[in-house]
């Protein structure tokens, strides 16, 4: 099949072959996918006058933007090993938040690791992205017991996959069972890669730290140096597979979106069925699958990029245009697979899936 734009450079973090022929996934290739928690749920237990009220508020909310007026919008945020309650507002990027947070608990803005929402737990499913429900607590994972762990490469894939904070912490999202990283009962998801084999990581992107690990020669020995977050009890989440969070991001009426360009915004929550989220989980599965990384505010930026392309070529292109995006400098058969994910999303191929 002939390439739709001019040959990129191969992916950073997969045991494939770079060169391997683009392909439209089929429906029996799905992969797995998150499930989705009900919107209704987070308030099944309140009272009918209680509900009404937050009806009321969330009206209120929409009435001043749709008005023009700018909300105060205050977040709570807790240390996840406990502490008292701070307060943040004001921010307009991830590094604002944590610079904020870390003020709010008399503490340095390095010394965060990574947030998540709704849960002090190490949940995987429940960390800080791109979008914040305008009722949700954060909570900071802060730096805690620190590991050096060597390890021999045995085979090209160590079974890592890679995320980051978005203010310089990369850190393991999910370790593959039976794979190399596996058997190294020390390494667990939430863990902080401080370095590999003495090189800094800190200030790197998820795709930097996998492309390290990657580029490791077979049969070569190599450290990592890892930072575990500090636990409180019952702070600990499985080390394998993603685990579902108590409660979903999006289970607010309203979210506050921290863009990678431009000013954060309030918008509406999307239906749980829509066709955007079905895509944005479908890529977000191809980014870990090509590339050891997830990033679901990566895979919601290039759904919002492709949702109005018309063919793989102007898609490819846009991605090539974008100032984010364009420094992943994403290979022909990547662009394929994600242009694929986004005509099954549109055309509901994957609406029943997403839900599972």
């Amino acid at each position: 099949m002939p390439l739709f734009r001019k040959s990129q450079s191969a992916d950073i973090n997969s045991s494939k072959a770079s060169g391997q022929e683009a392909r439209r996934p089929s429906s029996g290739d799905r992969g797995s996918y998150r499930r989705g928690s009900s919107t209704s749920q987070h308030h099944g237990s309140q009272s009918r006058s209680s509900q009404e009220l937050y009806d009321q508020q969330q009206q209120e909310l929409a009435n001043r933007l749709s008005s023009g007026r700018k909300p105060r919008l205050i977040f709570n945020t807790q240390l996840a090993h406990g502490s008292g309650i701070g307060k943040v507002e004001g921010f307009t990027s991830v590094r604002e938040l944590y610079s904020k947070i870390a003020n709010a608990h008399g503490m340095e803005r390095r010394d965060i690791l990574y947030c998540t929402l709704n849960t002090p737990k190490v949940d995987m499913d429940a960390l800080l992205g791109g979008q914040i429900g305008l009722d949700d607590t954060i909570y900071a994972h802060v730096r805690g017991n620190y590991k050096r762990i060597s390890l021999l490469k045995s085979s090209a894939a160590i079974g890592l996959t890679i995320t980051d904070n978005g203010d310089g912490m990369a850190f393991v999202k999910k370790i593959k069972e039976a794979s190399l990283a596996h058997a190294s009962s020390s390494i667990l998801a939430g863990d902080h890669i401080q370095s590999i084999n003495g090189q800094n990581m800190l200030g790197k992107r998820h795709y930097d730290v996998a492309r390290c690990l990657k580029d490791l020669r077979i049969g070569q020995e190599f450290t990592l140096e890892l930072i575990e977050p500090k636990r409180g009890f019952g702070a600990i989440a499985p080390r394998g597979s993603l685990t579902q969070s108590t409660k979903n991001v999006s289970s607010g009426k309203a979210t506050l979106r921290l863009k990678a360009q431009g000013p954060p915004v309030v918008e509406q929550v999307m239906e749980e069925n829509s066709w955007e989220i079905a895509a944005t989980t479908k890529i977000d599965d191809i980014l870990e699958e090509f590339m050891g990384i997830r990033d679901q505010q990566l895979a919601d930026t290039i759904v919002l990029l492709g949702k109005d392309k018309t063919n793989p070529s102007e898609f490819a292109t846009a991605l090539d245009d974008d100032i984010y995006l364009k420094m992943f400098d994403f290979p022909d058969h990547i662009i394929f697979d994600m242009w694929a994910a986004l005509g099954d999303a549109k055309c509901g191929r994957l609406q029943s899936q997403a839900n599972y």
